[in-house]
């Protein structure tokens, strides 16, 4: 039998850009699973909790020619504009054939311009990561937030099968349950509803009410609704109109089905109103069977880094 070659070997030597908490996540994984990992991040806070915590290896606060030159796999976890800047401004040191992702939560406007001004030697795969949490920062890391987790894979008609093969395989070196590849136009449209527009949703539940005894009053139902209401308003914000168009379509959507949704209830029509209640019960079941696959394969890769790391699983 032909053993399968890896294509992101242990010899790999990684470059992310950017310690936030999916770059800092990312570290603590790879560094985890016995990856040279270095990091650039302007914050010397960052980078000397990353080194602190064994995450990385060696940190840099300002991009440093040689440091880049040596990566084999560069990982930028930066916001869409500063993406594009630190491409067009630190290109010069890659080395050739070196391959780059991104994590980036948009990418029509992203890929392209990526794609169009890099060196012939460097190829640009995009990526993203469906996992974080309402907290960020490096000192919120965690890699458990991948276990079980969604991975969008983002080609386009420049992009070798080997370039994708490494990012498919980060992902599941990652702990990502399933990978799914996306057009950038599918990808952004899909967003937009599955993220976006549930952020959205969770910003207007808590801004439509000044009420400060909520707290005293609420159940688990408006904590879930709300949990990601807590906002990186920097970064939301620039996804949010980065993405305009998709967003905007999403919101009509919802604004039309929540409006007819209250003209039920005005009218007092109980039988439209069990019947809307009755598919969203039938979509929501099989997403619950999808969730469910994942939380298996979640559990089962929490064990594996548990026996790996010494730490007795849970009965």
């Amino acid at each position: 039998m032909a053993i399968e070659q890896k294509q992101l070997p242990n010899d790999t030597k990684i470059l992310i850009v950017g310690l936030g908490l999916i770059g800092g996540s990312y570290a603590m994984a790879l560094h985890r699973k016995g990856y040279h990992v270095e990091a650039i991040d302007r914050s010397d806070d960052t980078i000397d909790f990353a080194l602190a915590h064994d995450y990385i290896d060696i940190g840099y606060t300002e991009p440093d020619p040689e440091a880049i030159g040596r990566a084999d796999l560069i990982i930028l976890s930066l916001y869409p504009h500063i993406l594009l800047d630190w491409v067009r401004e630190n290109q010069k040191a890659f080395r050739p054939g070196v391959i780059v992702t991104d994590v980036t939560g948009v990418k029509c406007g992203v890929v392209e311009p990526v794609q169009e001004m890099l060196r012939p030697d460097a190829e640009f795969i995009a990526a993203h990561p469906m996992a974080g949490r309402e907290r960020y920062g490096v000192q919120n890391s965690d890699d458990r937030i991948f276990f079980g987790a969604n991975y969008i894979v983002v080609p386009t008609e420049k992009n070798t099968a080997h370039a994708i093969s490494v990012c498919r395989e980060l992902a599941e070196t990652l702990g990502f349950a399933r990978i799914t590849e996306l057009s950038t136009e599918d990808h952004d449209r899909m967003i937009g509803f599955v993220s976006q527009l549930t952020h959205c949703i969770a910003i207007s539940l808590m801004t439509c009410s000044d009420n400060t005894h909520l707290s005293d009053c609420t159940g688990d139902s408006f904590r879930d609704l709300t949990r990601i209401a807590r906002i990186n308003e920097d970064m939301w914000s620039e996804l949010f109109l980065a993405n305009r168009d998709a967003l905007l379509r999403e919101m009509d959507v919802f604004i039309g089905e929540i409006s007819e949704l209250r003209e039920l209830i005005r009218r007092g029509d109980r039988e439209k109103l069990m019947d809307k209640m009755r598919l969203s019960t039938a979509r929501r079941a099989v997403f619950d069977c999808a969730d469910a696959e994942n939380k298996e394969i979640s559990a089962s890769a929490l064990s594996h880094t548990q026996a790996v790391d010494g730490i007795p699983g849970k009965d």
